[in-house]
Formats: C-alpha cells, structure tokens, sequence
C-alpha cells in the first residue's frame, strides 16, 4: 500500500527548453523509470509536490503516481531530485517503479538524537556529524524515515561506527571498514588532550581508506 498518491499528467516534450516552460506554468517535469517497463515523462504540479518534498517521509515512502492518460499502477519510490543550486526549488524528480518485496538501495538521513542529555556537550563538546546519511538495502516497504543515534551516553571524545548502529529488522547497510558515522569532538580552537572536530573527522576518513589488517 502507498503512503502518499501524486496526481500527474504526460509529458509530450523534453529538453531544456521544454522543461523551462513548464517550470514558468506552475509545472514540475518528472520521470518514472525502472520495473521492466517502458520510462514515462510525466508533470506535476509544483506547488502541491514541493509540500510534498518538505515531508522528510515522502522521501523514503512508496509513493502511487497516477497519471492521466497512462494505463496501469505506477508504484514508485523517489530515488532523486534536482534541485536548482541558486533558488534552492525542485526542478526535477526521478521516480523508480518498485513493489513492496522489491530489495531496494536508499540513501537515509541520520539523526542525533537526546543531545540536550548528552554528557559530552554538557562540557562544551559539539555532535560532529561525519555522516549525514547512510545508504541502506532493505525491502522498498521498508525502507527507515531515518537512522537514529542516541547522543545520552556519550562523553567527550566518544564516536559512534557503522557496527554500534541497530538498524531497523531486515535493512543492512554494506561496508568493508568499521567507518565513523558521529563523533562528540571539542570546540574548534580548543586546547587540550582531546581532539578537535577536524581532527577526528581526519581520522575518521583515514579509518575509512585505511586496508582491512587481516
């Protein structure tokens, strides 16, 4: 079952130039893609689909786009937008046809969370975020709103890896190397024993590009 339904029309031309015109009628230009099936240029209405996009869930949700003038059920999860880099709107979306037992491959957004409790920045230490989302397979009906980290425990100096991380039943996120998703670091310019932000997030990256020891 679809969490949201988009109301869409054919999309007759394509390009550049076509897109600019449609974007200048209150139109935004998509396509449906993947499934086994033929693509499908498809227009939105921008104004109700960028209400949409605010919905941190609308990201990682199956989604129904009907679309008039097209045959058939097109179940789909947005598998990426463009965005126009000076005025920050949507200027395209990609729609990939899934079913609910599909094993699918996202990108979702990681969260700290309880960091008013976090006993690392009660001392003056700040959430260094060295990953702000994780690429998860899971099934497309399954797929997380987020990942979750609990920020309650941490002193200063702690981090958080990929291994420390429950992820939710059934979702796994591939990795060669014990990489580093958070860390609670000190201020930048702070003196001391522990490590600034950069400092870590440096080793952080070398955790990453570093060969497996076995």
């Amino acid at each position: 079952m679809s969490d949201y339904i988009v109301e869409a029309g054919l999309r007759e031309e394509t390009g550049r130039a076509a897109t600019r015109r449609l974007r200048r009628t209150g139109k935004l230009p998509g396509i449906i893609y993947g499934g086994g099936k033929p693509d499908i240029a498809i227009t939105m209405d921008y104004n109700t689909v960028s209400k949409l996009l605010n919905e941190e869930h609308f990201h990682t949700s199956m989604i129904e786009v009907k679309v008039a003038g097209s045959r058939g059920k097109n179940t789909v999860l947005l598998k990426d937008s463009q965005y126009d880099p000076l005025m920050d709107t949507a200027t395209h979306l990609d729609f990939l046809r899934v079913s609910a037992s599909d094993s699918i491959t996202m990108d979702v957004p990681v969260v700290a969370i309880n960091v008013d409790d976090c006993p690392g920045v009660a001392v003056g230490g700040m959430v260094d975020m060295i990953r702000h989302s994780l690429e998860i397979t899971c099934r497309a009906d399954s797929v997380p709103e987020n990942i979750q980290i609990d920020c309650s425990e941490l002193e200063m100096g702690d981090s958080v890896h990929i291994e420390d991380i429950t992820l939710p039943e059934g979702a796994e996120v591939h990795h060669d190397v014990n990489f580093t998703v958070l860390n609670i670091s000190a201020p930048k310019g702070a003196k001391g024993g522990d490590a600034t932000g950069d400092e870590l997030g440096e080793e952080a990256e070398a955790e990453e590009t570093a060969p497996d020891s076995e």
